[in-house]
């Protein structure tokens, strides 16, 4: 399995598929298509049922069950795309095998240098396998080690027909970087009663507490004048962003906050006198503290516009997605389902908050249950990006652990 695994990995990484928020079309980027049929080709090789790409660039399949017992249907689903922070083209990289421990020099000459004294998750990896990217791209690991992972378990259950196990959903999405990943997804189509997404880090940790997310979208109308005639008329739309922007609470920055913090984070700022525009994403844990937290944009657009004069500052705010653990507490099913499968393989598993969301954040608003498994890969979207050869393993049987495991 560790070999079939890598190979899709690599494989698969050849793949450009970076999303892109401002395209109009589904998915956004064709790279993400192509990636989607290779997927179906591969998929009908390893005899995996009915695998298709719909319209939407969804790609579904399922195994179909090989036992009479009664076993609850479940799913994995991974994603397609990779993120825009950076570059997915051309990715070139690199197998670091048996790790010391030592620093990694992922790019000599761009002296880009994987540390373990700022990176020290590294320690634990001591003796694994590292996939790394050259210093110029990410690795692609977000969420191709998913896939990888969910498709080397779906080719063993189907070459080992005498493992029992029930009915296994399998999809893949597009554009989950911009969180429209589930925008199409057929939950009757999937046929599961829930499902895993395999789109987190460690391998040892389960996820099913996530932000509650929006999206704040501001604009600015300034009154743009001669400087030499100003006084008294000028409205500098850019001075105007910076005010609001110091308006809001210093310290809900994600550069201060961890954990179950939330955040207010600004993704962009442009503009000039006349015009300036601003976007930001809201995080938090807790609903309530969530709901604060949009209440100050409003207020500090309320400030800005008796300031400067009415329609000075428009806003626009727009829940993208909530805590599934609102959801999921209420029936644990799905993750007594993983903690068993876990300890079957002798995987001690502890639960964290994920500082971010995935598509099975959505997926458990429209009624499919979805915590998110680890992949083994390390500091997404960035040029550190790198994962665990040998946690991509454990990923392997966990699925596997989980897809047969047998009611009681």
């Amino acid at each position: 399995m560790n070999n079939s695994c890598t190979e899709k990995f690599l494989k698969y990484i050849t793949f450009d598929t970076m999303s892109d928020e401002n395209a109009s079309r589904v998915p956004s980027t064709s790279g993400q298509l192509e990636f989607g049929r290779n997927l179906v080709r591969e998929m009908k090789y390893i005899g995996i049922s009915k695998a298709q790409m719909d319209e939407y660039g969804i790609v579904y399949g399922f195994i179909p069950p090989n036992t009479n017992r009664e076993i609850v249907p479940i799913g994995f689903i991974a994603h397609l795309d990779t993120s825009s922070d950076l570059s997915g083209n051309n990715i070139k990289a690199k197998v670091i095998n048996n790790y010391d421990g030592s620093q990694i020099v992922l790019n000599e000459k761009l002296k880009v240098i994987l540390d373990p004294e700022v990176f020290t998750e590294l320690q634990k990896h001591i003796g694994d396998s590292l996939i790394v990217t050259d210093g110029t791209t990410l690795l692609g690991a977000d969420d191709k080690a998913g896939i990888a992972e969910i498709l080397t378990a779906a080719e063993y259950l189907i070459q080992h027909k005498e493992i029992e196990h029930g009915y296994i959903g399998i999809a893949f999405t597009p554009d989950e970087e911009i969180g429209k990943g589930t925008d199409h997804f057929n939950i009757k189509k999937f046929g599961a009663k829930y499902a895993y997404t395999v789109d987190g880090g460690s391998v040892d940790v389960l996820e099913f507490e996530n932000f509650n997310a929006a999206t704040a979208r501001i604009t600015i109308t300034g009154n743009g004048i001669h400087p030499g005639m100003a006084k008294g008329r000028m409205k500098n739309a850019s001075l105007i962003a910076m005010e609001f922007n110091n308006l809001l609470p210093a310290f809900d920055n994600p550069a201060y906050t961890e954990k179950y913090e939330g955040f207010n984070h600004l993704t962009a700022i442009k503009g000039g006198c006349e015009t300036a525009s601003m976007t930001y994403i809201i995080r938090n844990h807790a609903k309530d503290l969530f709901e604060k937290q949009k209440n100050d944009f409003e207020i500090c657009a309320e400030f800005i516009n008796k300031k400067y004069g009415e329609n000075t500052l428009s806003i626009y705010i727009d829940d993208m997605y909530y805590n599934m653990k609102e959801i999921i507490e209420q029936d644990m099913e799905v993750i007594n389902r993983v903690v068993k499968a876990a300890n079957n393989i002798k995987l001690p598993i502890h639960f964290e908050p994920i500082r971010g969301g995935t598509d099975g954040a959505r997926l458990t608003y429209m009624g499919l249950p979805c915590p998110n498994l680890g992949t083994g890969g390390y500091n997404f979207h960035g040029k550190y990006e790198y994962v665990s050869v040998n946690e991509m393993c454990k990923s392997v049987e966990l699925i596997i652990s989980i897809a047969t495991l047998l009611d009681d």
